[in-house]
């Protein structure tokens, strides 16, 4: 056994995008993304997950009604633009992404989000991954809507390295997103949706 082994894989970008195509024409609903080098498979989303993101959308239109919220539109993230993110939704003015592909530039992103899943790295990938990974990006915000918590999260102050600061809400509380995003959540709603 060589000292390799015991390493894990780490991919190149360029690989990764050739092999998240070849994927994805072979297996209907596969989403892939690059963190830290290493690939990971996204868990396809229930239809309470389905529920959350069309409510999240609906009052993000009915308060911003210029801006779109994205549903899997793939970000160059991290530094360098080196890693590869599917959030959930990505929060955005209007046309912001027209006439890029998969993996779009996350500049005009005011806020990304995720929607816990109930798979085994939701924790890994949901609460410790994706918060750095947006942050080195300068996303400004990164939303948690954490079903196995009953909770929501905003992360805000991107450092450029980690989110200076999060707020955390129990389902049921409001929460308001700050600049430059500036709605306030009435998350009640979200207590229907958890299994």
């Amino acid at each position: 056994m060589t000292a390799l082994a015991d390493r894990p894989h780490i991919m190149e970008t360029e690989h990764f995008e050739e092999a998240a195509r070849i994927l994805a024409r072979l297996e209907e609903g596969a989403r892939l993304e690059l963190i830290d080098g290493k690939v990971r498979s996204k868990a396809m989303p229930d239809g309470d997950h389905g529920r959350i993101i069309e409510w999240l959308t609906r009052l993000c239109i009915q308060s911003r009604p210029e801006l779109w919220l994205y549903p899997d539109q793939g970000l160059k993230v991290q530094e360098y633009r080196s890693g590869r993110a599917r959030p959930d939704g990505g929060l955005a003015p209007s046309g912001a992404f027209v006439g890029q592909g998969e993996w779009a530039d996350p500049d005009p992103v005011l806020m990304v989000v995720e929607v816990t899943s109930y798979d085994s790295d939701t924790d890994q990938r949901d609460r410790v991954e994706k918060p750095r990974a947006y942050a080195e990006t300068a996303i400004p915000l990164y939303l948690l809507i954490d079903r196995q918590a009953c909770q929501v999260v905003v992360y805000s102050e991107p450092d450029g390295a980690r989110y200076a600061n999060a707020h955390t809400v129990p389902f049921g509380k409001s929460l308001h997103l700050p600049d430059p995003v500036g709605i306030t959540l009435e998350t009640e709603q979200l207590k229907d949706w958890v299994n």
